[in-house]
């Protein structure tokens, strides 16, 4: 799935594009019956919310021989609607800096601070460009009500803002947008809109877009994934204590779109 022109314009002026449906009924179900699965692996790539326990991501989803691999998102990372339009923004090849699923539980899930992901990962991964694209996949409806994301359009435009510590909202700590900066940015760039969608629906984001999200207020999950790719030729650098692989990739290995989409067949894992 090639982008059209002006679905690049509008990632370039927003920062962000959202592509409704884009994964049917069938394959969302398979990529939900996965994750069911790896949460239930007692493993240190699943996190946990810090009073009920209950799963707040999960990552390693993708990498063979591990102990949350689950060929689904082996096939996901690869599958042509899901990289081709990152291959376009991107101008080259990229290499999958990493897989997450971000779990927000029915009336427990946690809200998630304002944030550019860029500021995380220039701080831990010493990522020398904010040039990573993300593409997040609802597996469930994603409502305001439920803890849909919310993005400031145009907000990454405004490079890295000064980012603030904060280790003690919830149980992830994460350099955040502080509170008087929010102020300001919102009041040049306007209010922060809703992504909201039914399962399957993708949007895809620039490093430097604002964003956050709300506790779940509703009786309902919100399942979410990130694919988080990086080009081949913005290479982490050196830290003095690397993340894992399965959170941090730091292997420059382009990745080739599958011939087909292969979320629910038997040869999920023919193609590197």
């Amino acid at each position: 799935m090639k982008l059209t022109p002006q679905q690049r314009a509008a990632f370039d002026r927003d920062g962000f594009l959202v592509l409704p449906n884009l994964l049917a009924v069938e394959e969302v179900a398979t990529l939900k019956r996965e994750l069911a699965r790896v949460a239930a692996v007692p493993d240190e790539r699943i996190m946990r919310e810090k009073d009920s326990n209950e799963p707040r991501i999960i990552y390693g989803l993708p990498d063979v021989g591990g102990p949350t691999f689950s060929p689904a998102y082996h096939a996901l990372a690869r599958d042509p609607r899901i990289l081709q339009p990152i291959l376009d923004l991107s101008g080259e090849g990229v290499s999958l800096f990493h897989i997450k699923c971000n779990f927000k539980e029915a009336i427990t899930g946690e809200f998630w601070q304002w944030h550019q992901d860029y500021a995380n990962w220039r701080a831990n991964d010493a990522a020398p460009e904010p040039r990573l694209i993300t593409s997040m996949v609802m597996l469930d409806k994603a409502t305001e009500m439920n803890g849909c994301l919310y993005f400031v359009p145009g907000s990454h435009r405004l490079g890295l803002v000064a980012p603030a510590w904060d280790d003690s909202s919830t149980s992830y700590p994460l350099w955040t947008v502080g509170k008087q900066s929010m102020i300001e940015i919102t009041r040049k760039l306007g209010d922060p809109v809703p992504v909201v969608g039914e399962p399957g629906t993708v949007a895809i984001f620039h490093a430097n877009m604002i964003h956050g999200s709300g506790h779940n207020m509703s009786p309902h999950a919100r399942w979410q994934i990130y694919l988080v790719y990086n080009p081949l030729s913005n290479p982490l650098g050196k830290v003095a204590k690397p993340r894992p692989d399965w959170q941090a990739n730091r292997k420059a290995e382009p990745l080739h779109a599958l011939g087909r989409p292969a979320i629910t067949s038997a040869d999920r894992l023919s193609p590197a």
